[in-house]
């Protein structure tokens, strides 16, 4: 008995809950009952026959008729039984002990039956045409069944529901009831005093095995002690659970207090839970503590978590955990200044959440805008976002000039640097070049710098514009590079500008392998950088790799450190 408490904390102590579990006893009892609800013949069948036959009309033991009319009715009563049964389980597919019990244990619905097909002579033929014809609402005899009264379960009887195989928490429920122990006649009772019982104890029986053994778990019953103090029903939380997953009642329980220590009322975290029970049903809390954990990391205090939360939008946990998450990456990805991150997050954390944000590339392509001005638009006016949700159409910007400026800046600082006006070496450089003409400028001014003549690096740029791309540390990493690792003079440059185009690992890679084939004069020294870098892979291969029979193994050992380093 026991292992039957956890139900008890469903009501409390003056609750009719408890008044039905009182009738339980002894585990003998409760197989005594089990015995009872089971068996097909012995007393307890005899007196439900004789029962229904004299509470029907089919039994003399008033008028002392002859027994040849008993025992004709008796037969009908068995006949009509075991019709009932047939029409149960073989046409309606209810599970056979289902059928059986509900058949031999609703003597005044049976007895209406009866009624319809008195005059019949084969009794059991005649209710099968009857079946076929008028479809009868199951919940009636199987309410009977359970031992109630017309009277007592005429009120809870489905108003557009006839068959029971259409309420399938209610036989999910009654199932586990019966296959617990408790004896079948008395689940009526239960129902009748208790109906939240229905709705609650195979999801939480399945999620929580655990209460079914030795002691009550204290966790869950703290738990429910907490939901009634704030004005919740307690069997409420049997309404969220899911039998496919296990729950951390503890960590609901903290949540609540969680809440309660916000400084949110009562009633404020009933309206929240009741509309967003996914806070506490997704990871038992979990989720919401992670959203809760990111918020503090994002510098929120509790006035912009207890807004979050009151100000919550229909969105599961879940979801909306993943679209803060994604949002995250998106202002990431737009390289917005880590500051500005934060203060957008915390201060916009709901409209993050609602939305799941289209990909950056493709809203900088539509809008026709570059990640700065991007930043700019969603940090002077964060509902923009909403505009560039999954599912939306993006409107491109109206042009802002600012591209006609930047186009005439770059054909200013081309024009500085000899560049005829529309030649093909103007177009191609403009065709090229990323970036603002102040950059390309204070690029330029760096390569002079650096120790190149004016006049080289005008002739580089023309020869290869897309040097000027790159940024001044990456130009000044490669220039070093080339004359304390590799030992080439700056001119060497001025030949070959396309050198600034490749990335140190690629020019590292190939000057390891000629350098190990100079070593063992399978390779001219001296070679000019083109010869080295210009060649394709394959053609790098055949020309210098494969020139040393362990040339190829040496290659792939080269490439396995770099890759590691």
């Amino acid at each position: 008995m026991a292992s039957l408490c956890f139900l008890l904390v469903l009501q409390d102590k003056h609750s009719s809950f408890t008044t039905w579990a009182s009738h339980i006893g002894s585990r003998n009892q409760l197989e005594l009952s089990k015995n009872h609800y089971l068996c097909n013949t012995g007393s307890l069948f005899e007196e439900k026959i004789f029962s229904l036959v004299g509470a029907r009309g089919f039994c003399t033991n008033e008028s002392k008729e002859d027994s040849k009319i008993a025992h004709k009715n008796t037969l009908a009563l068995v006949e009509g039984q075991a019709a009932f049964l047939d029409y149960l389980h073989g046409t309606r597919g209810l599970q056979f002990t289902d059928a059986e019990n509900i058949s031999k244990n609703s003597p005044i619905f049976l007895g209406r039956l009866l009624k319809k097909v008195e005059n019949e002579e084969e009794i059991g033929r005649a209710l099968m045409r009857y079946f076929r014809y008028h479809p009868i609402n199951e919940f009636e005899p199987f309410f009977e069944s359970l031992g109630l009264k017309p009277s007592e379960y005429n009120p809870f009887l489905p108003r557009e529901l006839m068959f029971l195989a259409d309420d399938v928490t209610l036989l999910e429920n009654y199932h586990a009831l019966c296959n617990y122990g408790i004896a079948h006649g008395k689940i009526g009772k239960i129902y009748k005093e208790a109906t939240e019982v229905f709705s609650s104890v195979t999801k939480l029986v399945a999620s929580s095995p655990q209460l079914l053994v030795g002691e009550i778990d204290r966790e869950f019953v703290k738990l429910l002690e907490q939901l009634e103090s704030i004005g919740m029903q307690r069997d409420w939380i049997g309404g969220i659970v899911s039998e496919k997953n296990t729950y951390n009642w503890n960590r609901i329980l903290m949540f609540l207090q969680f809440l309660h220590h916000l400084g949110l009322s009562g009633q404020v975290i009933v309206t929240l839970i009741r509309r967003h029970a996914s806070i506490i049903s997704d990871g038992s809390g979990k989720t919401v503590f992670l959203l809760i954990g990111l918020m503090v990391k994002m510098g929120a205090r509790e006035r912009e978590i207890i807004t979050m939360f009151t100000q919550f939008p229909c969105v599961q946990i879940g979801s909306f955990i993943k679209n803060v998450l994604q949002g995250l990456q998106f202002l990431v990805d737009i390289e917005m200044d880590p500051s500005n991150i934060q203060n957008l997050m915390r201060n916009n954390v709901l409209i993050f959440g609602l939305f799941k944000l289209k990909k950056p590339n493709s809203i900088l392509t539509t809008l026709n805008v570059g990640k700065r001005r991007l930043c700019r638009i969603i940090k002077n006016d964060p509902q923009e976002l909403k505009k560039y949700a999954l599912g939306l159409k993006v409107i491109p910007l109206p042009n802002s000039g600012n591209d006609e400026r930047s186009l005439m800046e770059k054909k200013k600082f081309l024009l500085r640097l000899g560049f005829a006006e529309d030649s093909k070496e103007m177009k191609k450089a403009l065709k090229v070049f990323r970036g603002k003409g102040d950059e390309l400028q204070d690029r330029y001014d760096f390569l002079v710098k650096a120790g190149f003549a004016a006049n080289d690096v005008s002739n580089m740029i023309k020869m290869s514009p897309h040097i000027l791309n790159q940024k001044i540390d990456v130009l000044q990493n490669k220039l070093d590079f080339l004359l304390n690792n590799l030992g080439y003079p700056l001119s060497s440059l001025v030949v070959f500008p396309s050198y600034m185009s490749y990335t140190v690992g690629r020019v590292k890679l190939r000057f390891l392998m000629y350098d190990w084939l100079k070593d063992r004069e399978k390779a001219k020294p001296g070679l000019a950088l083109s010869s080295i870098l210009a060649c394709s892979d394959k053609m790098f291969m055949k020309r210098f790799v494969n020139c040393h029979p362990i040339g190829p193994e040496v290659w792939e050992n080269f490439k396995k450190r770099l890759s590691t380093s």
